[in-house]
């Protein structure tokens, strides 16, 4: 794609590539590609081969996997600025781990997989930085499946709110929504009943204010405690 001073200034802030040089990231970039999308489409494939792995600058996507009756189970829910399918960066004979559809209409960025490996094996430190960030990346991953897999609904979505924060939020802190609402529930292994009750009785704590997409989070440290000790 044609030079982008401001993607190769955000590129500087992301975990994946804040360890390349200016020069790196401009190779990279070289043979990255932008691409739209519209709400609905799919994106790739459980099982497809693939040769690229992605940075969504607006919009949103969907990862998820179908079960054998069908049944679609989100496994991560992809806002602006972040990457996904990074995984596919170190497999023998690379394929996509899940599907992948957009929710909203957007916009991404497809980095070439061979050019991202190429750039890490001339570069011992850079490959290792980059191997640690994936590595905490990993850790986070898994902390998240213990929350769905073995805390109460109440303590899933206080969870999930708490991670739409940015680094050191403290005190009211307004966000937005990165989803519908039925989308969010099934990702936090909810009930859209139950997520919607969970919502309205957070808000009768005076711990949150919502209005439609918007959530306004009135003192995050007692959003914490809420979240740890009732049940």
């Amino acid at each position: 794609m044609r030079s982008n001073p401001a993607l190769a200034r955000e590129l500087r802030h992301h975990y994946l590539f804040a360890a390349l040089s200016d020069a790196q990231r401009e190779r990279l970039l070289a043979s990255a590609v932008g691409r739209p999308f519209v709400a609905g489409e799919h994106l790739f494939g459980h099982g497809d081969a693939a040769a690229r792995f992605f940075l969504l600058r607006s919009g949103g996507v969907k990862l998820y996997r179908l079960s054998p009756e069908g049944d679609e189970k989100i496994m991560r829910l992809i806002g602006p600025s972040q990457t996904f399918a990074e995984s596919i960066l170190f497999m023998d004979a690379p394929r996509y781990p899940v599907h992948g559809a957009a929710i909203e209409d957007g916009e991404l960025i497809a980095f070439e997989r061979e050019t991202f490996l190429g750039i890490l094996q001339e570069s011992f430190a850079t490959c290792r930085a980059v191997m640690g960030q994936m590595t905490r990346r990993i850790q986070a991953h898994w902390d998240e499946i213990e929350t769905l897999a073995l805390q109460n609904s109440r303590y899933r979505v206080v969870h999930y709110l708490l991670g739409l924060l940015p680094g050191g939020a403290e005190g009211r802190v307004a966000l937005t929504l990165p989803a519908r609402k039925m989308v969010i529930a099934a990702h936090v292994a909810v009930t859209p009943e139950t997520l919607s009750r969970t919502l309205r009785a957070l808000s009768d704590e005076r711990l949150i204010e919502v209005a439609g997409d918007e959530v306004t989070i009135l003192d995050v440290e007692s959003l914490v405690a809420a979240g740890v000790k009732r049940t």
